[in-house]
């Protein structure tokens, strides 16, 4: 399933403005985004409904429901959630789904569900990390360049769930080109030879330190999963962000290794 933000629908309505905003099989739209339609006084509706809506004189149509000029029955008053694929109405949340956005709910095995799950994974493990480096190294340097991974995975997932652009100008007091340099030569800044193969007499923070750095890998791989569709990405600043990120790790993997920490 794939997100329709608020950036794309700008991009989308630059040259036309529709009556309705049909949503193509397969997307969603995001908090951001539906609110950007309500404002613009847009109507919302599935693809799949657009020749029976056609067909008919123009009525105002709710997002999930093909058959707006009724009203709505018993069940759907009394329902808290709604399925976001079908519609379907439910009183209680089903064990098996899980909130994409406000009430509207997934199946727990959706690749944004999935995406955010390894985010989530990724923050616990650096306050993990934290926690042992704080016992074996008690190093402020190294807690607070941990710290600032942590603000930007935070960050990252507010902007995601919340359909924003996300925006981050700086990584361990890095902008995006220091990193990449810092990253791809540490010899020239470390005085360490590039990716150095993990080894168990390197000690148990290095250790965390590269777990946290392919961790990041997974997730950017699910970022490309949840966000990509017909090889377009429609998130390339969170896959961007998270590949500045593993990058970042390997700097403090070096930074480790020169005792910088």
């Amino acid at each position: 399933m794939k997100a329709i933000t608020e950036a794309i629908l700008r991009t989308e309505l630059k040259t036309a403005r529709p009556e309705v905003y049909y949503i193509p099989e397969g997307k969603i739209l995001s908090p951001a985004a539906r609110e950007y339609l309500n404002q613009l006084q847009i109507d919302i509706d599935f693809e799949k409904n657009r020749s029976k809506r056609e067909a008919k004189p123009t009525v105002k149509y709710d997002e999930r429901e093909a058959s707006s000029t009724q009203s709505p029955g018993p069940a759907a008053m009394q329902s808290k959630y709604v399925d976001y694929e079908t519609g379907a109405f439910f009183p209680e949340k089903p064990e098996c789904m899980t909130q994409l956005f406000g009430n509207k709910l997934v199946y727990k095995n959706d690749p944004i569900i999935k995406y955010r799950g390894k985010i989530d994974k990724v923050q616990a493990q650096v306050v993990y990390t934290q926690a042992m480096a704080d016992s074996f190294e008690k190093s402020q340097a190294l807690t607070d360049d941990l710290d600032d991974i942590l603000r930007v995975l935070r960050e990252m997932m507010r902007s995601e769930v919340m359909g924003e652009p996300f925006s981050n100008d700086t990584i361990l007091g890095l902008n995006h080109d220091e990193l990449r340099a810092h990253s791809h030569d540490p010899m020239k800044y470390y005085k360490i030879k590039q990716m150095v193969l993990p080894d168990h007499s390197m000690g148990i923070v290095y250790s965390l330190l590269n777990i946290l750095r392919t961790s990041i890998r997974e997730a950017e791989v699910l970022a490309v999963d949840a966000f990509t569709d017909n090889k377009k990405c429609e998130r390339q600043d969170i896959v961007e962000e998270l590949n500045r990120l593993s990058s970042a790790i390997h700097i403090m993997m070096c930074k480790y290794l020169a005792k910088e920490y």
